[in-house]
């Protein structure tokens, strides 16, 4: 049997294959309004359609815990009763479908409030143009020339932060959700807690690795506090910054060595996958993406630690995913810009590893 098309066990929750939809932003919901950041009739339709495909898991975008904490004034948000309706109507169309519906928490940080990625490609908004609003993050250091300088959270608003993920995580099990992750990757505001590169603070939430840790490990226990314990908690990073990849790159960034290190305690917090990426936090870094460049990282998290991976980054053909889960590689595989691409890429991977794809019965006669 193909081993992508095996099913895996995550706690009570048994995903009916390795081949599973990352989350992709849309900036599709109203930006405004009763029905601000709430999922409408292309989420539906857009996510549907990847379950209906053959995918065993569905991340929902990253969805913002705050409306402050949206990359855009178009993005999803779980902060409210509204919000929290819309999305059982997509949870119980997924699950119908014999899919795991996941949701991704997040907050953008200092990349939050810029345009959708078709207009100006993303530009920042100023506060008060277009929807935007103020950033924030743990240092006041701009993403990159003409983004707004974040204002530096308080230890409050810290605190804070910490109790709309658990508040968001509760919501999300209530809207039917089988599986929340954590995004805490691509330069957005755990990532930027978690890297020297954009953590300039001097409290307990920066300096050391300890203090930088600090906040991602809080949210941690808070989501994992209030999320049942009978289902699986994800939390996504960037395992490197690419920087210290890069020789000639002389600036301090989080590296390989410091997310296995992490891996061990979020695993030790009941973290049960790490979804493995990379970069998004330094603008200028380079990086030479190539087919499967980042399963590496997930590779050596799944061989130091006890934590399972997903891996992800331009897997686009059946056989490459097959052999990275059958390798031992990864555990499973996350595909992104592909299923934009193939929505029903997941059914034809098994024609072609000769595993039986998930068809809807409607489509029987196919």
């Amino acid at each position: 049997m193909s081993a992508l098309f095996e099913p895996f066990d995550l706690r009570s929750v048994t995903v009916p294959n390795r081949v599973w939809m990352a989350p992709m932003c849309q900036y599709s919901a109203a930006p405004d309004g009763p029905d601000q950041g709430a999922p409408n009739d292309w989420h539906l339709a857009h996510l549907g359609a990847r379950a209906a495909g053959g995918v065993g898991l569905v991340l929902v975008e990253a969805t913002a815990v705050t409306p402050e904490g949206r990359i855009s004034p178009y993005d999803l948000g779980l902060w409210n009763d509204r919000q929290q309706e819309a999305f059982t109507r997509l949870t119980r169309f997924l699950s119908e479908q014999g899919t795991v519906p996941g949701i991704q928490l997040a907050h953008a940080g200092r990349k939050a409030s810029t345009e959708r990625t078709w207009v100006d490609r993303g530009a920042p908004l100023a506060p008060g143009e277009n929807h935007g609003w103020q950033p924030l993050g743990p240092s006041p250091v701009p993403f990159t020339d003409g983004h707004t300088t974040p204002d530096e959270l308080s230890r409050e608003q810290i605190a804070e932060l910490v109790r709309q993920f658990a508040d968001s995580a509760r919501r999300a099990h209530e809207a039917g959700f089988r599986v929340v992750e954590i995004h805490g990757a691509h330069g957005y505001l755990i990532n930027e807690f978690l890297s020297p590169y954009t953590n300039h603070r001097t409290d307990e939430y920066g300096g050391s690795f300890e203090g930088r840790t600090r906040f991602a490990l809080e949210v941690v226990e808070a989501v994992r506090a209030v999320w049942p314990e009978e289902l699986p908690l994800f939390f996504r990073i960037s395992a490197t910054d690419w920087l210290s990849e890069n020789p000639e790159d002389d600036r301090e960034g989080w590296t390989g060595d410091d997310t296995v290190r992490l891996a061990k305690e979020l695993h030790a917090r009941g973290v049960d996958l790490l979804d493995t990426s990379t970069g998004g936090n330094a603008p200028d870094a380079r990086i030479e993406a190539l087919p499967g460049f980042q399963v590496p990282f997930a590779e050596r998290v799944r061989k130091e630690t006890d934590l399972p991976v997903a891996a992800v980054g331009l897997i686009t053909e059946s056989r490459q995913a097959e052999q990275v889960v059958a390798s031992g590689q990864a555990d499973a595989v996350l595909l992104g810009r592909e299923l934009l691409r193939r929505p029903y890429w997941a059914n034809e991977a098994a024609v072609e590893l000769d595993a039986q794809p998930r068809r809807p019965v409607q489509y029987h006669r196919a």
